[in-house]
């Protein structure tokens, strides 16, 4: 039976892919900043963990605790929303340590172990702002295409002992955290001078024509995981399939 350790599992994709994984039959470690009892169903193969992808040693204790795993899912972050001209440095460089600098020092505590069983995979999941500019996002978009290269990268080193890489590319979900977290950031970055810029695509944001739903993207981080060609990215939600289908004919 395989194990599976998941970050930011308290709502959104991450919940969902807890969930997932469990009703197929896997062992799961579930990792929050603060753990809810009740959020996941009790039992032997679901465990729920604390887990802060800021701190090197929190890291450092729960990788500790949870022993050897098969899979690690890269799932935690948060977002922020507005002009990039009114984003200050404190708020861009919090994006970055969760979505890019927690991922990094998710990847260094478990590759050792992967590399050393010859085995394992880790799926990062970034955004579909990857395939296509998304406006007022500049910083979270930065934090995960940060992501999508060194995954890439990564994925040549760690194939030479077996070990896999994926990357997940959800697409827009007005549910996710990217909204839920991304309210406390967006306070004051919205000068007067972008307002009418701002209102539709709020509006737009608020209203979107496709979105992508919590399965969708459990059931394609479930595959991801599985995944044994070199396939590296993986788009989860219809907008973002279309949204790859797009950018590869553009790159073409």
């Amino acid at each position: 039976m395989k194990t599976v350790l998941i970050t930011g599992c308290s709502s959104g994709y991450g919940l969902e892919s807890a969930r997932y994984f469990h009703a197929q039959g896997w062992n799961v470690i579930a990792t929050m900043r603060q753990p809810r009892e009740g959020l996941l169903p009790a039992g032997d193969r679901m465990r729920l963990m604390a887990l802060d992808v800021t701190r090197p040693e929190s890291i450092t204790a729960a990788i500790q605790a949870a022993g050897p795993i098969d899979v690690l899912v890269n799932n935690a972050g948060i977002g922020v929303v507005g002009a990039f001209e009114a984003t200050p440095m404190v708020t861009a460089r919090e994006v970055f340590d969760t979505n890019t600098f927690g991922v990094m020092a998710m990847m260094q505590a478990v590759i050792p172990q992967f590399r050393e069983r010859k085995a394992g995979v880790i799926v990062n999941v970034t955004s579909s702002v990857t395939l296509a500019a998304m406006p007022l996002a500049g910083v979270y978009t930065a934090s995960k295409a940060a992501i999508e290269g060194l995954t890439g990268s990564v994925a040549f080193e760690l194939s030479a002992f077996n070990v896999r890489i994926k990357l997940v590319e959800p697409g827009y979900g007005p549910t996710t955290r990217f909204t839920e977290n991304g309210g406390a950031r967006m306070q004051g970055l919205i000068p007067e001078a972008y307002i009418s810029f701002a209102q539709p695509i709020f509006e737009a944001f608020a209203k979107p024509a496709a979105t992508t739903k919590e399965i969708d993207v459990a059931e394609v981080v479930w595959r991801a995981a599985n995944d044994s060609s070199p396939r590296l990215r993986f788009a989860a939600g219809p907008d973002a399939v279309a949204l790859a289908k797009a950018h590869r004919s553009e790159s073409a």
